[in-house]
């Protein structure tokens, strides 16, 4: 299985999502039997290859104690495209009427080749792939807090608007409130955008952790509770794009300020543990990451020691 990780190229990605716009392209003179199944399944593939690829990558990378762990152009490049693919995916399962990837799957190709003309590019080093990282970390977890918080403040009008129409209040001139299918959409717009941002921001701070320490502490409390909003958030989205009863009445305003539940909890978790001052004390004591650096070098190669008495 090992071997069939490492034997993934870009070749592999990169025909799927070929064949995926050209069924789109063959949507207007041509039956294809079961067209949306195949683009579905050729994007998955494309998808999975090209994970799989920037994994195997990031591997390599780390065991290279120069060059920094998706730090560079090629890389980046990728990461984009992918990001992309994950989004016509999403969209053409939600419409698979709509000719979305036209306008989606060119700009992936473009931007794998774009990789591949930089793949030659020196990476970035590993201290100016901390720095990278920590700043996309930090506006992305930024961005998902303030969209969680967006749409708990628009669950309360949401609730607000609601009891005032029941009881006949909501023609006053002292509180007006937008209407009740705007927060609606409100809501909806915010758990989409706080599930991205909050995935994007974990995604960046392993990065960034793996970069500098060379590990990720995932037994910390901020780390946990941070795991946990994130599988609420793609598991409150999910219901909104699959249950469509969902998107409807109070019942999204309860997903946003459930979500804002978790968000209070994961705040908790990183100000009370070592997550959060653990990168400032990096930054201002070099001389305290190297030592942390080497430790967890240390406990690494412990078991093997252990391996060797024994054998």
């Amino acid at each position: 299985m090992q071997n069939f990780f490492y034997g993934i190229s870009a070749t592999c990605f990169v025909g799927s999502y070929v064949v995926a716009m050209l069924l789109e392209l063959s949507r207007s003179f041509l039956i294809v039997p079961g067209r949306a199944v195949l683009t579905i399944g050729f994007t998955l593939a494309g998808l999975f290859s090209q994970a799989v690829y920037l994994i195997v990558r990031a591997v390599g990378q780390n065991a290279n104690s120069d060059a920094g762990l998706l730090a560079g152009w090629y890389d980046w490049a990728l990461l984009v495209a992918w990001g992309l693919a994950a989004c016509f995916l999403v969209l053409y399962v939600r419409r698979p009427d709509t000719s979305v990837g036209l306008f989606l799957l060119p700009p992936v190709l473009l931007l794998v080749a774009l990789a591949s003309l930089t793949r030659s590019w020196a990476p970035f080093s590993r201290d100016e792939a901390v720095g990278l990282w920590r700043s996309v970390h930090g506006l992305a977890m930024m961005v998902g807090t303030a969209a969680v918080l967006m749409g708990f403040i628009a669950g309360l009008m949401y609730l607000t608007q609601a009891y005032r129409l029941k009881n006949k209040q909501a023609g006053g001139r002292r509180l007006r409130l937008p209407t009740l299918e705007r927060l609606q959409a409100m809501n909806r717009h915010c758990l989409i955008v706080s599930t991205v941002a909050v995935a994007i921001g974990l995604l960046a701070g392993v990065i960034m952790n793996v970069n500098q320490w060379g590990t990720v502490a995932w037994n910390e409390g901020g780390v946990i509770l941070s795991l946990v909003l994130l599988l609420w958030l793609m598991a409150a989205t999910a219901v909104e794009f699959c249950y469509p009863p969902a998107r409807q009445g109070r019942k999204i305003v309860y997903l946003t300020l459930a979500s804002f539940g978790f968000l209070v909890l994961a705040l908790y978790g990183v100000l009370s543990s070592e997550h959060g001052r653990q990168a400032v004390a990096a930054v201002s004591n070099p001389q305290a990451k190297a030592v942390a650096k080497s430790e967890a070098g240390m406990v690494a190669e412990q078991p093997e020691v252990v391996m060797g008495e024994a054998s």
